[in-house]
């Protein structure tokens, strides 16, 4: 058995900046990690580019966050947007911000802010042991599975950084789940966010299976974004998709605009042009400068289609997306649910389970892709790992 002030369990993004937190007050702190490395999950999300956050006012960004907006307010107020890049740079990261606002490293990949960020929590004396898998509680002790057999460690306090439950080949698999609730703590089932469709396509799509769908826009409930999306032999998946998936997984219909910067009025006027002999697929290919990739969805969905320009245009502004529902949740970019507000204090400690904290994606709360996601994992692991520091230093008084 070991004893530490702090043990951090989870080494992602909330559980190093909680880490971070709880060393630089001169608390020791261990960070355990179930894989053989940390952070596998945030080095996956940079190959094609590690967006770290996004470059708006502190309000525009907190109503990305929806209904959890209210709650991690105070959090994601005190490490926002800005504050994001200030702590890159200070990790020696050269960041540039792209046309949309999305904020990235300039090497555009993960590897050389994880180098420097844990040489950083060396500097601060936290210690890592890795291949350590938590499996709960035994006679006030943490116990942990590994190949040498049961470890037990004991903390003063504990922060919980064990990710939500999607990409389960990375780390996580959402089982701490079972745990919690046994000692009483309040969840919310987990949901898919950020997921793909499945769609069942005729065989006339496949050539197009890889296709990016530029310059459309989407609309499923009351949620409505623009931006691309790729074709895929099991559905369609993409950021400009994954904006909407709360009223998906509610059940709402998706509708996809194919030219969101025509009116419907503009598309019938060119519609009704003379068209002769060519057929409407090629008139609407000369008129409209229509991709083959949306004359083959719009073919898809939209057959037979009308031959009135006016209804046609109806159906090219608002055609309906028939697919099978979200794919299965851990193929998910992201999970809904978790651990309730109502489980927690103010400082992201378990009403259940006094010294313990959560941090990152267990929490339930829920956003979009676009930096939303890793600034809310840094600003929550940064709030719970002060709150921990502030406990330690008030148990020590005791």
């Amino acid at each position: 058995m070991q004893d530490w002030d702090a043990v951090v369990i989870g080494g992602g993004p909330a559980g190093l900046m909680a880490a971070g937190e709880i060393a630089r007050l001169g608390h020791r702190v261990l960070l355990v990690e179930a894989k053989p490395s940390p952070a596998r999950k945030f080095l996956m999300a940079g190959k094609s580019g590690l967006n770290l956050t996004k470059d708006e006012p502190c309000e525009a960004l907190l109503a990305h966050y929806r209904e959890a907006a209210e709650w991690l307010g105070p959090m994601i107020r005190a490490f926002d947007a800005a504050a994001v890049q200030d702590w890159a740079r200070g990790l020696g990261q050269e960041l540039f911000t792209g046309s949309t606002g999305r904020v990235f490293p300039t090497v555009m990949k993960g590897s050389p802010l994880l180098r420097a960020w844990l040489a950083e929590l060396d500097s601060h004396g936290v210690t890592r042991q890795l291949g350590w898998r938590w499996s709960g509680w035994q006679d006030g002790q943490l116990k942990f599975e590994t190949v040498a057999g049961p470890q037990f460690i004991r903390a003063r306090a504990t922060i919980l950084a064990l990710g939500g439950a999607s990409w389960a080949r990375l780390g996580s698999d959402g089982a701490w789940a079972a745990t919690l609730a046994a000692r009483g703590v309040a969840l919310a089932p987990f949901q898919p966010s950020n997921a793909a469709l499945s769609i069942s396509w005729s065989d006339h799509m496949t050539p197009h299976f890889g296709a990016a769908l530029k310059a459309v826009a989407w609309q499923a409930g009351d949620l409505q974004g623009r931006g691309e999306a790729a074709l895929a032999k099991r559905g369609i998946e993409g950021g400009g998709l994954y904006a909407l998936t709360p009223a998906l997984r509610e059940g709402n219909d998706l509708f996809v605009d194919l030219a969101p910067d025509l009116t419907e009025d503009d598309l019938a006027t060119r519609l009704a042009r003379p068209r002769g002999k060519a057929s409407w697929a090629n008139h609407m290919r000369r008129v409209l400068k229509i991709t083959p990739v949306k004359m083959a969805l719009l073919q898809e969905f939209g057959r037979p289609l009308p031959q009135d320009a006016q209804e046609l245009a109806r159906v090219i502004k608002h055609l309906p997306v028939r697919h099978a529902g979200l794919r299965p949740i851990d193929e998910a970019i992201s999970t809904a649910g978790g651990v309730r507000r109502d489980a927690l204090d103010d400082g992201l400690m378990l009403k259940a389970i006094p010294g313990t904290f959560c941090a990152g994606e267990m929490l339930d709360w829920d956003a979009p892709t676009g930096g939303y996601l890793l600034t809310a994992c840094f600003a929550t692991g940064r709030w719970a790992g002060q709150a921990a520091a502030r406990y330690l230093a008030s148990s020590a008084t005791r």
